[in-house]
């Protein structure tokens, strides 16, 4: 190819946080699928500083800015790279893809097909046992003793008539029982020895058998479809077509007020019936539903997630997992194993970082502009340590499309900070009893109320909206965020687009902030969370603004979970306040009076939100949806925990592909699409008039 020539020239190169960028001599050596690197380029007759194999690479250009690149090798080994410019970033991305896909076929072409494998671990050993013979016999077809029928020569396979779809399923239902039985066997294989549960070979066929089951569910899906149109010459409302999974009635799951209801499968345990029905008294509507805040109460649920337990015994489908897994892979669509799941839904999970409603409510308090950002800083720092769940890195559940979320605190008015000053208050927990109890006997008019409620108003791509609320200090803020994760290697990294913005209807500012992003490192041992990446802060009509960089632990040395930041006012330039520290651990802020205040995330107070009983909880709220999940994983049974969730992801799929076939949109119930983001379908700078807030701003 034209393309395949070799191309050298200077490009900046990441090295580390001590020496950042430098510049350095890169060879893109085409013949030999290398990309080299010399500190110069005198040195180039000598021996390359480094060089990576591009077969099996990703060349991904960086989100960051129109220059930077990354080249991940197979072998795990990362260059971040940045270009002169644009242009220069295209060329050198073109040429690299050229060759790492040229090198990357050349290796499929050197290697058997599958065909000529066969799956045989007769072979001199393996990937896993080097040097160990097997004896021919001891292949994984005749150690599972899986067959196939040929049919005789010459005979031809009969047209299939619709009757025969019957017959067909109970072939399907069969072989995905064997299919069960086969990845079974496979699991239940030690870990070493002559044959493993992660031989190559195993691993190969596990995942061929799965997607080749996936397959044929797709097909006798689509002869369904043609059956039931030739008979009914169309696919008329209230047509209930005979799924694989539970059957769902098309009428019944659009119609706005209407109960879904299921046929019972005397095979399944009643809970999980009940999650693929969720055949409930209530009306399934998608109007929006005023939650009394009466009704709530003090949540006792407590679930620490520091259990390694799970971790340890599971690490063989961790391998397994990442052996079907590719660098920069987006993980949307791959289903992870359950016992690394937190037990709360992502909605929940957003809720939490509200736990200090007090520090939430005392910004509006701030008695100028420079002291409210400062204010809306200190409470953004302090709210992600109790968003996560002890120091263990598990995914919270995947919400479903529809579901929802609600909750509140009370905030006793002694407690909220005034215009003297910002208070964090740090009660021990024997003072947080005593406090808890006192406020039962208060007066409502001795609180503060803030309402949360948040709903997954997508699926794919995953968003969430969520919304908070404190109608008594008009103020409220409003939030969309799609998590996008990534395969990085020995970690995964998820991304949380989208914006927030705060509004203060007293004073007529509104704030806008993003989200950093979140990895858990070190999945094959005890995986931990990080946060990193830069976040802003700002305020249009004050002209003040805050930049928090959320720094990822360096590969050699330095601190973990390491955060610094400024606020400063724009029109001047001056930086007011800087932050330093720990996000889960210490912060210090120091003021432009000179001033420096500490606070200990650790002792701070945490309020415990108020929520529902699940008998008084819609079928679609977080706690109730997921209920029988999150007690079979309390309970430490995650076999019965992935039943569970698979019930309710099967019928999400379902769902959404019968929404395609009929063309019926997706209707929200607490969020209406804004652009490009979503909005509370009643927020609070609706409802307060514009009359207060104009007598505010001349006050």
């Amino acid at each position: 190819s034209d393309h395949m020539e070799n191309i050298y020239g200077y490009l900046m190169k990441y090295t580390n946080l001590v020496t950042g960028w430098q510049y350095r001599f890169f060879v893109l050596n085409n013949d030999a699928g290398l990309l080299e690197y010399f500190v110069n380029e005198q040195s180039r007759h000598l021996k390359p500083r480094g060089t990576l194999q591009l077969a099996g690479a990703v060349i991904s250009p960086s989100d960051e800015d129109s220059h930077t690149f990354t080249v991940n090798a197979a072998s795990g080994e990362q260059y971040k790279l940045r270009a002169t410019d644009a242009k220069e970033r295209q060329h050198w991305v073109s040429r690299l893809q050229i060759c790492t896909q040229h090198h990357t076929e050349a290796i499929g072409k050197n290697n058997p097909p599958l065909k000529s494998r066969s799956f045989s671990l007769a072979s001199q050993g393996s990937a896993n046992s080097p040097g160990v013979q097997r004896r021919p016999s001891q292949n994984a077809v005749s150690f599972f003793n899986v067959g196939h029928h040929r049919l005789p020569a010459g005979k031809r396979v009969p047209i299939m008539q619709p009757d025969h779809l019957v017959d067909v399923r109970e072939m399907m239902s069969q072989a995905e029982g064997q299919q069960r039985d086969l990845i079974r066997s496979i699991e239940c294989l030690p870990v070493s020895g002559h044959l493993t549960s992660l031989d190559q070979d195993l691993l190969m066929l596990k995942a061929t058998s799965m997607a080749t089951m996936n397959c044929l569910n797709d097909c006798f899906h689509i002869l369904q479809l043609q059956h039931a149109s030739q008979q009914k010459g169309s696919l008329p409302a209230g047509t209930a077509i005979s799924w694989l999974d539970p059957k769902i009635s098309l009428a019944n799951h659009f119609k706005n007020g209407a109960a879904q209801n299921f046929p019972a499968e005397v095979n399944k345990p009643a809970s999980v019936r009940e999650e693929q029905s969720i055949a409930e008294p209530c009306q399934l509507t998608r109007e929006p539903e005023e939650i009394n805040p009466d009704e709530e109460l003090e949540d006792i649920c407590d679930d620490k997630e520091d259990d390694l337990g799970a971790v340890e015994e599971q690490r063989s489908v961790i391998l397994h997992l990442l052996s079907q897994l590719k660098l920069g892979m987006d993980l949307t669509r791959v289903v992870l194993p359950t016992f690394i799941l937190e037990k709360r839904s992502l909605l929940e999970m957003y809720a939490d970082f509200m736990s200090h409603p007090d520090l939430f409510i005392a910004i509006t308090n701030g008695a100028t502009p420079e002291e409210r950002m400062i204010r809306f800083v200190e409470y953004y720092l302090t709210s992600f340590h109790e968003g996560r769940k002890g120091a263990i890195a598990k995914k919270p559940y995947n919400p479903i499309i529809g579901e929802t979320f609600h909750c509140s605190w009370r905030m006793p008015k002694s407690d909220v900070a005034t215009d003297a000053g910002s208070n964090f208050s740090a009660h021990s927990s024997s003072e947080q009893v005593t406090l808890s109890k006192d406020r039962e006997g208060q007066t409502e008019l001795d609180y503060y109320t803030v309402k949360f409620v948040a709903e997954q108003v997508s699926h794919h791509p995953p968003v969430s909206g969520f919304y908070a609320e404190c109608v008594e200090r008009k103020m409220c803020v409003n939030a969309h965020v799609w998590t996008k994760s990534k395969f990085l290697g020995m970690s995964i990294g998820v991304t949380m687009i989208g914006e927030g913005l705060l509004s203060l209807l007293e004073h007529g500012e509104e704030y806008t902030f993003s989200l950093p992003c979140a990895y858990a490192r070190s999945i094959l041992t005890v995986p931990w969370v990080e946060l990193g990446g830069k976040v802003n802060i700002n305020c249009a009509k004050t002209g003040y603004s805050a930049s928090i960089n959320f720094h990822t632990k360096p590969f050699y040395g330095g601190k973990l979970h390491r955060v610094t930041g400024e606020v400063k006012q724009n029109m001047t330039n001056t930086v007011v306040c800087r932050v330093q520290g720990e996000w889960n651990s210490v912060l210090e802020f120091t003021y432009s009076n000179g001033e420096t205040k500490y606070v200990d995330l650790t002792k701070l107070s945490v309020t415990r939100k108020r929520v529902r009983p699940l008998e008084k909880q819609g079928p679609f709220e977080s706690r109730r949806l997921w209920q029988h999940v999150t007690e079979s994983l309390r309970d430490g049974d995650i076999d019965k925990a992935t039943e569970h969730k698979r019930a309710l992801e099967e019928q999400q799929r379902n769902e959404e592909r019968l929404r395609a076939e009929t063309e019926t949109p997706w209707c929200t119930k607490y969020f209406l699409k804004d652009g490009d983001g979503w909005v509370y379908h009643k927020p609070l700078w609706k409802t307060v008039s514009t009359v207060q807030t104009q007598q505010t701003d001349t006050n």
